[in-house]
């Protein structure tokens, strides 16, 4: 199985998933999410594949998302301008974003992490 880990460094969350990762021996790519921000044509795959709206995509404590009032004009966007809006800026990932063959994990959740990996 192969995995690409999309990750802020410095997100407490992100060192914790990672450890996770880490303890059950369980091999991934590593990827900057700021300093190599997903395109749209990716996140729209991944979109597919997590079977979520686009909105569990977007970090929505951060705050480039506050910034931007992203939480008032979301709703009269076409799913294809949120995926563009998210393709501008890694920050607005909720992270990690963790992409597998067949699923797509956003944030941590521990519990949600152990069903996804032992199957």
């Amino acid at each position: 199985m192969k995995i690409l880990f999309n990750e802020y460094p410095k997100c407490s969350t992100c060192k914790k998933a990672k450890k996770w990762l880490d303890d059950h021996e369980i091999r991934y790519d590593d990827r900057h999410i700021v300093e190599n921000n997903p395109s749209k044509d990716e996140l729209k795959e991944w979109l597919a594949k997590s079977n979520k709206p686009v909105r569990k995509f977007f970090n929505t404590s951060g705050r480039l998302y506050r910034e931007l009032g992203l939480r008032d004009k979301l709703d009269s966007m076409s799913e294809d301008e949120q995926l563009e809006v998210l393709a501008s800026d890694g920050m607005l990932i909720k992270r990690p974003l963790v992409v597998g063959d067949d699923f797509v994990l956003s944030g941590f959740r521990e519990k949600e992490w152990e069903r996804q990996f032992k199957s």
